[in-house]
């Protein structure tokens, strides 16, 4: 079984995260200190006591389920055996989440990848004031149909195609009242539902294009290594290993489209046969269900999600 090691991204959160693995295993509270000491405060405890509300802030969220996610792959090295160099074939991340596969391959420390992701978080949610952008899941188009739909709305604002989830279900992003009516435009033309999403920028877009600039000057000054196993990157669904060019797609990454049903597709075309996700949720499950039957899903996110990994062999 050859297995690719998938990470969540936003949306996955939820209060008490990672908090049984940290009461059983010594390697994930490493993880959750070493969190807490690269921010400068206790952010463990907002994810295991919450409230919701401040979790849920973009600056918390992302670094909060990287350290999660990071909790989860550190057992599984030490209870499970784990060794991604031997049992990865790729490791994959939505969004936020690339952060945290590279993170997992040895591209960065635990400890750049928090402070990074708490200022991605905080350059998002600064680059428009509130209520000037809005994100919308169209459900039931697929990616063309949506992103001419978009184009049809922008009217002269932005309206871009943000997340290319799994096929029907495709999230826009933009201007809220172009987004609005790409919501419209999308139900006249046979979506089956447009949602508005609660969220707290419009997340790769153009509209975030300062927050790009910000992450261009961090990554410019943290040190990087070469991923132990490829990573399929979100901007081009396609696998990557050197430094230079990842950090110029992660820059790239904050206003483009998420390409997960491709990378998904890509993955399983080269003879994923597993896709694991690790942290929180299974978010990522559901989509590679819908968008690769034939590659089996497993989580790790709890102790008994650990020991059922580690009584199921791992082959890349």
């Amino acid at each position: 079984m050859s297995s690719a090691f998938v990470f969540p991204g936003q949306g996955s959160q939820a209060v008490g995260m990672g908090k049984a693995l940290a009461d059983n295993f010594a390697a994930a509270r490493v993880v959750f200190q070493e969190v807490d000491e690269a921010l400068g405060e206790k952010l463990s405890a907002i994810m295991w006591d919450g409230p919701i509300e401040t979790l849920t802030l973009t600056a918390n969220t992302q670094p909060a389920l990287m350290a999660a996610s990071l909790a989860a792959l550190r057992v599984l090295e030490s209870e499970a055996g784990l060794d991604l160099t031997r049992d990865a074939a790729f490791v994959a991340g939505h969004s936020l989440g690339e952060y945290s596969a590279l993170a997992a391959a040895g591209t960065f420390s635990i400890a750049d990848t928090a402070r990074l992701l708490r200022l991605r978080g905080t350059a998002m949610q600064a680059a428009t004031p509130v209520g000037t952008g809005a994100m919308a899941a169209i459900l039931g188009l697929d990616f063309d149909k949506v992103a001419a739909v978009a184009a049809e709305a922008a009217q002269g604002e932005v309206c871009d195609v943000a997340n290319d989830n799994a096929p029907g279900q495709v999230v826009v992003s933009g201007h809220a009242a172009a987004v609005a009516r790409a919501c419209e435009i999308a139900k006249r033309e046979g979506a089956a539902r447009a949602v508005l999403l609660t969220v707290s920028a419009p997340f790769h877009c153009s509209l975030i294009a300062s927050a790009a600039d910000a992450m261009a000057e961090a990554l410019a000054s943290v040190e990087m290594r070469a991923p132990k196993v490829p990573l399929v990157a979100n901007v081009t669904a396609a696998p990557v290993t050197d430094p230079a060019e990842i950090r110029s797609l992660l820059v790239k990454q904050v206003t483009s489209t998420v390409r997960w049903r491709e990378s998904v597709a890509f993955m399983a075309g080269a003879g994923v046969t597993r896709l694991v996700e690790v942290g929180t949720g299974k978010v990522l499950s559901g989509l590679t269900k819908r968008i690769a039957r034939e590659v089996a899903s497993a989580n790790v996110g709890t102790p008994e999600d650990v020991a059922a990994f580690a009584a199921a062999p791992v082959v890349a």
